[in-house]
């Protein structure tokens, strides 16, 4: 589950070279999780990179992805071999199928409230069997990673037809409490104007994180500070968390 600003075909060509499977740090974390499971859920799998890989790696049991953005899935579906549902957990009605369920690319953000966050949860709890893992990562809001997402950060990425695409951020200050407002700007110099997207993410805290796994009888086992599995700490730039259903 990405920024709705990928939803389009031609943005979810930028999103895959922003974020290019081969260097993408989370996939490595999070493929060996996949690969030690008979059926797995992808919460939010934008363009099906993580369950791509599995499959290459030798995959044989049941993935499914689930994406609310056309753009993203139609990219996911180059592969045939792989489940993928439109929609959101909102829409979701499996039942106790998979045994471990992962949301990447810090779509846990994306809820913003304690009710919209404590519904999800519950929904993983529901589609996951007894036992099985959920495996998912926010950014630390101690790190403050937004205090970076600034104009002149911007990045410059090529797509399949040459063109180059500019993605600048603009945080929307100030940030109050945990949420944080900013607007995703992508322009090219082939598109007659460029494209703005207004999004919202959430940062929540391990703490807090952690009461609403328990509430939706989810048990953390193992938390970890970046994608080398070092500890979280207060500096650490994730909370990446991996939880069992009891």
């Amino acid at each position: 589950m990405v920024d709705h600003a990928f939803s389009d075909a031609e943005l979810a060509e930028v999103y895959d070279s922003l974020h290019p499977a081969h260097s993408r740090a989370d996939l490595g974390f999070y493929l060996p999780l996949v690969l030690e499971a008979s059926a797995v859920l992808d919460v939010g799998c934008g363009t099906g990179a993580l369950l791509h890989r599995a499959r290459e790696a030798g995959h044989s049991g049941r993935l499914c992805g689930l994406d609310p953005a056309d753009g993203m899935l139609a990219r996911a579906r180059n592969r045939t071999d792989i489940e993928w549902a439109p929609g959101d957990l909102s829409s979701a009605s499996w039942e106790h199928e998979f045994d471990l369920v992962v949301m990447t690319g810090h779509a846990l953000q994306v809820f913003l409230t304690d009710r919209d966050l404590a519904d999800a949860l519950t929904t993983i709890r529901r589609v996951l069997i007894s036992g099985g893992r959920f495996a998912c990562e926010t950014r630390n809001p101690a790190a403050r990673a937004w205090e970076g997402w600034v104009p002149g950060n911007a990045v410059e990425v090529g797509i399949a037809d040459g063109a180059t695409v500019r993605v600048a951020h603009q945080v929307q200050a100030p940030v109050d409490g945990d949420l944080v407002r900013f607007t995703t700007t992508f322009s090219s110099p082939k598109w007659a104007g460029p494209r703005r997207s207004e999004s919202t993410l959430r940062f929540v805290d391990a703490d807090s994180l952690g009461d609403a796994l328990t509430g939706a009888g989810l048990l953390v086992e193992e938390q970890f500070g970046d994608w080398d599995r070092g500890p979280l700490t207060a500096t650490s730039p994730e909370i990446i968390t991996i939880a069992r259903a009891v």
